[in-house]
């Protein structure tokens, strides 16, 4: 990996990780609130994500007409950068903020998956695409003439965690962690040296060393 690719260097590593294990050495570093709410989960549980984030917030306006939204809608398609996973706090759980036709866009567009504090539609059709998705619910309602984005690159929160552009995510069917922007090299090494030990431990307890005598070993289980 070339070392003027950074963020490129960040994601191989983040993708050789897992979410359980950043999990325990953020929580080892004294990070707090960074875990995303049990009920964002993948629409394919097999799914893995990773990399730096790109934050999107909407709301609902009944004022706007079927254009306005669909303009809306188009343009973060557009704005949408390959290489991150989209962060999405709509501020709605009604309808659905991604469907079969984005999902394939923004996999064309190079965009590496979308987490949403809302609703999913097209579920089949977005198995389908193939694009790494995590959301709330399902529903055939979409956002025409009721929803739009209003801002990106903010700050959004989701249960207690708050997202910042910059940031880094890592997601799987345990669930989704953030990494402050400032902290992933830090968070890396530590979850590299964790995945490494947990590895020769499950080795020995496999050649017969006994649970509590590996916990003491190891220092972890």
């Amino acid at each position: 990996m070339s070392r003027l690719d950074p963020i490129a260097a960040t994601v191989e590593r983040l993708e050789r990780c897992y979410a359980s294990a950043v999990h325990d050495v953020m929580r080892g570093l004294g990070l707090e609130d960074f875990v995303l709410p049990p009920g964002i989960h993948p629409i394919d549980p097999a799914s893995r994500l990773c990399g730096p984030v790109f934050t999107m917030s909407g709301r609902v306006d009944r004022d706007v007409g079927r254009h306005e939204t669909l303009l809306g809608w188009t343009g973060f398609l557009s704005k949408a950068p390959a290489g991150h996973v989209v962060v999405c706090q709509p501020n709605d759980h009604r309808v659905a903020h991604m469907g079969e036709l984005s999902a394939e866009t923004l996999k064309l567009r190079g965009v590496r998956g979308y987490v949403v504090d809302g609703g999913c539609r097209d579920v089949e059709l977005c198995l389908e695409v193939g694009l790494p998705i995590w959301c709330r619910y399902f529903t055939p309602l979409d956002v025409t003439g009721y929803w739009i984005p209003d801002a990106y690159q903010v700050p959004v929160t989701i249960g207690d965690v708050t997202v910042h552009a910059g940031d880094y995510l890592i997601a799987d069917r345990d669930g989704v962690c953030v990494i402050p922007g400032a902290r992933v090299g830090e968070v890396l090494d530590a979850a590299e040296a964790a995945v490494s030990t947990e590895n020769t431990m499950r080795d020995a307890i496999r050649a017969g060393l006994d649970p509590q005598q590996a916990y003491l070993k190891y220092g972890k289980f």
